[in-house]
């Protein structure tokens, strides 16, 4: 196990932002995410706890061929499961029916809780589970921050050398960004692992966990992020993510982030060499 070091993240792309997907929120209150969640390049809420400073972003790989993806990578691997579909990344997966899928131009991340204009890590296309898990308002201004359960979604990996390299960074920084802030100390992670999903994607994964992090209220606590690194059809290095609470009831277990991550696969072509989440 290792303890993070600083990496440094740069904000999203600042391309012309499409509207966020939201859900209905309650009229008595305002609300905010736990984490922040807006169409690309804009950035709407505020996260209860911190992140490290370091992500990867989109990068051109060496050219080796990645497997071709399957004839309709739209129609879910697993019966009744929903797809998630990354047209940015050319990437997709599977998610099980309680989860919520977001609009692919939806921007899911987290802000430096001492500079809430710093993005420190996010991904697009983002599933939730459990998005009104936890609702509290810490400041009592009337302002609701949703906590989620766990998220998932895929990013870019721009400067990293490989798919080892990306996971690896990758997975402490959510752990760090979603559950320690400012504690970096407690963040844990296991050495790469060499890993094909179901359609013959190949890459490496990390998993990464807090032990001891802060609870400055009802909804924090630790988390654990898992991270697939791997190519997609044009060579470019990607990150598939999950992320999600551990320790209280309903949290996310090994399994099924595993099965979750057993259907990653390619879905065509991506759209554009973007160097953003």
């Amino acid at each position: 196990m290792q303890t993070p070091n600083p990496y440094q993240f740069p904000p999203p792309q600042t391309t012309p932002p499409t509207a966020p997907q939201t859900t209905p929120q309650a009229p008595a209150k305002k609300r905010r995410s736990r984490a922040a969640v807006a169409g690309l390049g804009v950035l709407t809420a505020v996260a209860l706890a911190a992140a490290v400073t370091g992500a990867v972003v989109l990068f051109r790989g060496d050219g080796e061929s990645p497997p071709a993806a399957p004839a309709d990578p739209s129609k879910p691997l697993v019966a009744g499961w929903k797809t998630v579909v990354n047209p940015q990344h050319g990437t997709a997966f599977d998610v099980p029916p309680d989860w919520e899928v977001l609009a692919p131009t939806v921007f899911s991340g987290h802000v430096d809780d001492e500079d809430p204009d710093k993005v420190l890590v996010g991904h697009t296309a983002p599933a939730l589970y459990k998005s009104r898990w936890c609702s509290i308002d810490g400041d009592g201004d009337g302002q609701v921050t949703d906590v989620r359960l766990a998220n998932t979604g895929t990013k870019g990996a721009v400067g990293a050398k490989d798919a080892a390299e990306v996971a690896e960074k990758t997975a402490p920084t959510w752990v760090y960004a979603a559950y320690t802030q400012p504690d970096k100390s407690v963040v844990k992670w296991d050495k790469p692992k060499e890993y094909t999903t179901r359609t013959g994607v190949k890459g490496s994964y990390v998993k990464a966990r807090s032990e001891g992090a802060a609870r400055p209220n009802r909804c924090a606590g630790d988390g654990r992020a898992v991270v697939f690194g791997f190519k997609n059809s044009r060579g470019d290095l990607v990150a598939w993510n999950f992320y999600g609470r551990t320790g209280v009831p309903g949290a996310v277990g090994d399994a099924l982030i595993m099965r979750i991550m057993s259907t990653v696969r390619l879905a065509g072509e991506p759209k554009d060499p973007a160097p953003g989440p």
